[in-house]
């Protein structure tokens, strides 16, 4: 948000916070729903610079496209597991794994940079 924005609405009253402080979370539920919101993103690009569809990527990893697409949305419901799974099946090496869920750079539902 921008600085002027947010001085505007504080001057208007409002309290300005992030998710974290609305939803009240821990430091680790919002690094936990960082990491899988950024992994759910590395997947979708990876998906999409192989130019593979949703449903050839679940018939791949014998789901479906609807799960997928819940799993590029950061659907709660989908077990990083199955995001593990459709990593691998993508041709991501574990160490792969490893380094697209330690980027820093990758952004999270709210716009804010994981770290």
């Amino acid at each position: 948000m921008k600085k002027t924005k947010r001085e505007r609405l504080q001057a208007g009253g409002w309290r300005v916070g992030d998710a974290q402080e609305f939803l009240k979370l821990t430091e680790e539920e919002a690094a936990l729903i960082e990491l899988e919101l950024g992994f759910a993103h590395f997947l979708r690009e990876e998906r999409l610079r192989q130019d593979m569809s949703q449903a050839a990527l679940a018939k791949r990893i014998g789901s479906s496209q609807s799960r997928i697409a819940k799993m590029e949305a950061g659907e709660p419901s989908v077990s990083m597991g199955l995001m593990f799974r459709a990593a691998l099946s993508l041709g991501v090496s574990p160490s792969g794994i490893g380094k697209a869920m330690s980027r820093p750079d990758r952004p999270g539902r709210w716009g804010k940079k994981a770290g």
